[in-house]
C-alpha cells in the first residue's frame, strides 16, 4: 500500500498508531489558511475528528520522494467546502512535509463525471 493510501485511511478512521508510523517525527503541515504550520502531534489530534471531513480523495502522483493528491474538504465550523490540492514530501519512507492549496466551492458544486 502506498504512503498516501495509508495516510488517507488512517486519517479518516482515526487510526493514530498507523498515522504515527507514516508521519515523520519532524513532519510539518503548512496550511493554506494563514500559512499556519502544524506538527505531527497537531495532525494526530485532527485524525478521525469531525473538524475536517474529506471526500472524493484521489492520489494524482506518488513516488519515493513526493506525492500529490486532490479532494474535497468539508469543515465542521460550517465554512464553505474547498477543493484541496495537497503536496507531500517524503523522507525515510514517511511524510515529512505537507502543503495545501485550496479553492472555495459553492454549495451546489458537482464533481466532473458526477
Amino acid at each position: 500500500m502506498s504512503i498516501l493510501s495509508i495516510y488517507h485511511n488512517a486519517f479518516k478512521s482515526g487510526d493514530i498508531e498507523s498515522l504515527k508510523e507514516v508521519l515523520h517525527d519532524d513532519c510539518q503541515f503548512i496550511t493554506h489558511v494563514g500559512n499556519t504550520i502544524l506538527g505531527k502531534e497537531d495532525m494526530l489530534a485532527f485524525a478521525g475528528s469531525d473538524m475536517v471531513r474529506m471526500e472524493d480523495e484521489r492520489i494524482l502522483y506518488e513516488n519515493d520522494e513526493i506525492g500529490v493528491d486532490h479532494g474535497i474538504a468539508h469543515f465542521a465550523n460550517g465554512s464553505t467546502s474547498e477543493a484541496v490540492l495537497t503536496f507531500y514530501q517524503f523522507n525515510d519512507g514517511k511524510i515529512f512535509k505537507i502543503e495545501t492549496g485550496a479553492t472555495p466551492l459553492s454549495d451546489d458544486y458537482q464533481l466532473v463525471g458526477s
